[in-house]
């Protein structure tokens, strides 16, 4: 049982990591938390959602359509960040910490509207094109959209982190997230970065959405709300600003929050409330995360 709630964690977390790469990369840059990035996990299964459902994409095989989808959910979310940062960000960018997070969550209640109004007001049915398969080995359970998912979160956080660490534009970000002024004195684009920051959480964003439709097999509205606090969550728990923290808080919280369904009597009822009960725990104790390290302000 328990080795079974591990690997459903371990599912559960991968998308927990790859929203809370949103988060932090955009903290870390800006010190800002975008509310409005739950709506981008929410563009992303729209998006991809759409594509599967046309004419053009079923005619492919079911592994081409679904690697078309998600291309297709990563460039709208990327986009639609990209616009977001440019209109609604930007300029804020030199008002007080209030404006920028009030500008967010207009955003965020601006978008979730829009799909309402213009697309669902319903839960609509993902299309299951994906042929399952179901293994089991020492007891546990594990089906092929399980890793599936696994396979492209963990890959495209390994991308992120070698993107970060060893190219010269992740060196900008770096450098751009350590001092921006300094950064721009030394010749950084300091506002093309901080758009490609938005461009890179947005696109980690979309794919997000695309494999959480995938395997909960439907997508609404507000379908981001939930799932966009506890990657938050999730990026406090690692430390937000911190990339590895996040990826690591976002496996955790998966791990704790499958564990306490599995293992709780009446789990499921549980589960919302351990994960935000480490939130406000960690808040409390470790402001600065498990991975994060106390910074003194800059004088």
């Amino acid at each position: 049982m328990i080795l079974q709630q591990l690997v459903n964690g371990l599912t559960l977390g991968s998308l927990y990591a790859l929203i809370a790469l949103g988060y932090t990369m955009v903290y870390g840059v800006l010190l800002m938390i975008n509310f409005a990035h739950s709506e981008i996990l929410m563009a992303g299964a729209f998006a991809s959602c759409l594509l599967l459902g046309s004419p053009w994409l079923q005619s492919n095989s079911p592994g081409v359509a679904i690697v078309l989808a998600m291309l297709g959910g990563l460039l709208i979310s990327a986009l639609l960040a990209l616009l977001m940062e440019r209109l609604a960000y930007r300029p804020l960018r030199r008002a007080g910490r209030l404006a920028p997070l009030i500008s967010a969550i207009g955003v965020s209640i601006f978008l979730q509207n829009a799909v309402f109004l213009f697309i669902s007001d319903q839960s609509l049915a993902y299309p299951q094109i994906f042929p399952i398969r179901h293994f089991e080995t020492v007891g546990v359970e594990i089906n092929s959209l399980q890793l599936l998912i696994l396979g492209v979160a963990v890959g495209l956080m390994i991308t992120l982190h070698l993107f970060v660490n060893r190219t010269r534009l992740g060196t900008a970000i770096r450098a751009t997230a350590q001092d921006a002024s300094t950064a721009s004195l030394m010749g950084i684009p300091v506002n093309g970065i901080i758009a490609l920051t938005f461009l890179i959480g947005g696109a980690l964003g979309g794919v997000a959405g695309a494999l959480n439709g995938m395997y909960y097999g439907t997508i609404k509205y507000n379908m981001g709300f939930v799932p966009g606090l506890k990657a938050f969550t999730a990026a406090v728990l690692g430390g937000i600003g911190n990339i590895a923290g996040a990826m690591w808080g976002g496996f955790i919280l998966g791990i704790l929050e499958s564990l306490a369904a599995g293992l709780l009597p009446n789990g499921s009822d549980w589960k919302d409330v351990i994960a935000f009960s480490i939130l406000i725990i960690v808040l409390l104790f470790r402001p600065e995360g498990l991975f994060g390290r106390h910074v003194p302000d800059k004088v």
